[in-house]
């Protein structure tokens, strides 16, 4: 069985994907952004899950939750699930808590990361970017950020499984009551690409939607744009991946 964190997962996707990983035996590290947030998996813990809080907002935050998990039983995988739509929140979350962890985590094999379809919208370019969230970012850019990480860690580690996920537009917090796509499917890919042993599910460098590989933004591949993503990353965080 497997060790998983899951960020993100008071509620949503997250919230499924942890709940999923438990009900098949495998043990799991949930998260909350505060304790008013963690107060809601209490059911969680009561299976056996651990829990660390953070808000993901403040970078002292996620270096002290990678310092607990790495202190604590080493993880076998992380789904970076922990995302917001809209607001100055965007980048910190979206992208530059996923490279931290990435960064600073002790030897995951398999790493999760939320896209979303909306990262087709998004702008191959980092000119103006509000790493810190002083202004409001772009939801669209943050999601072809993170689809691209995805492929960069792919392709600078070799011995990791890393992938991306478009769980679709699904009706949770996030995605509103009347979003068309499917909650029980939302999250199964990623518990799927972070444990299972099927040929498929140990595949690396992908972007999936419902356990299907398709083709992501034509900038994701690029190599000079994924070196330039973390090169402006490691600058801006001062941590190197």
């Amino acid at each position: 069985m497997s060790r998983v964190l899951v960020t993100g997962s008071a509620d949503g996707l997250g919230r499924a994907a942890a709940d999923a990983l438990l009900s098949t035996g495998h043990e799991v590290v949930v998260h909350a952004r505060d304790e008013r947030r963690a107060a809601a998996l209490d059911e969680l813990l009561g299976r056996g899950a651990d829990l660390v809080v953070g808000d993901f907002t403040d970078r002292a935050a996620v270096r002290r939750i990678a310092a607990e998990l790495n202190a604590a039983q080493p993880l076998d995988a992380v789904i970076h699930n922990a995302g917001v739509w809209s607001g100055p929140a965007v980048m910190p979350v979206n992208i530059v808590v996923p490279y931290l962890l990435t960064a600073l985590l002790r030897a995951p094999r398999r790493l999760v990361y939320l896209s979303s379809s909306s990262h087709f919208g998004g702008r191959p370019s980092l000119t103006g970017v509000d790493w810190r969230g002083r202004s409001a970012g772009s939801y669209s850019d943050s999601k072809l950020f993170v689809t691209t990480l995805a492929a960069a860690v792919a392709r600078l580690r070799p011995d990791v499984l890393s992938n991306a996920v478009d769980p679709g537009w699904v009706p949770t917090r996030m995605g509103g009551p009347n979003a068309p796509d499917d909650l029980e499917l939302g999250h199964r890919t990623q518990v799927w690409l972070a444990t299972a042993d099927d040929p498929e599910a140990l595949t690396t460098g992908g972007y999936w939607y419902h356990r299907n590989r398709r083709r992501p933004h034509r900038a994701v591949h690029d190599e000079a744009f994924q070196d330039l993503l973390l090169r402006t990353l490691a600058e801006e965080t001062d941590t190197a991946l």
